[in-house]
């Protein structure tokens, strides 16, 4: 089967920095694309940004010019550099790829279990 493996998450201080790495195994190959995206308590699930296999990226508006997202496609692991971490950004992050299932070579999106992120002095 299937694995998003993920891992980084942790307690930071606000202002710091933290980084996220996600990893496809098994039966995926990401070709599309590949994100995070976040859950605070009592809120829905948001993006936190995507990039395709073609390196195009799209933020969410509340991350933008303090997270970067990048990708090694010979791995098919994504990354997540967090800087300039604020109290408002602790949720769980969960990594996601819309990729395709090598046993059946049909397109599946995947999750991953989530990374808790907490930002607090």
């Amino acid at each position: 089967q299937g694995q998003l493996v993920e891992s980084g998450g942790g307690l930071v201080q606000p202002g710091g920095s933290l980084r996220l790495s996600c990893a496809a195994s098994g039966t995926i190959l990401s070709i599309n694309a590949m994100g995070w995206y976040r859950q605070a308590p009592g809120k829905e699930r948001e993006l936190v940004a995507t990039i395709t296999s073609g390196d195009r990226i799209n933020y969410g508006d509340s991350v933008k010019g303090r997270f970067t997202i990048s990708r090694d496609n010979a791995k098919n692991t994504v990354y997540l550099q967090m800087n300039n971490l604020k109290p408002e950004d602790t949720a769980v992050y969960y990594c996601n790829t819309d990729g395709v299932n090598r046993s059946t070579w049909r397109r599946q999106i995947y999750w991953g279990q989530g990374t808790q992120v907490t930002v607090s002095s």
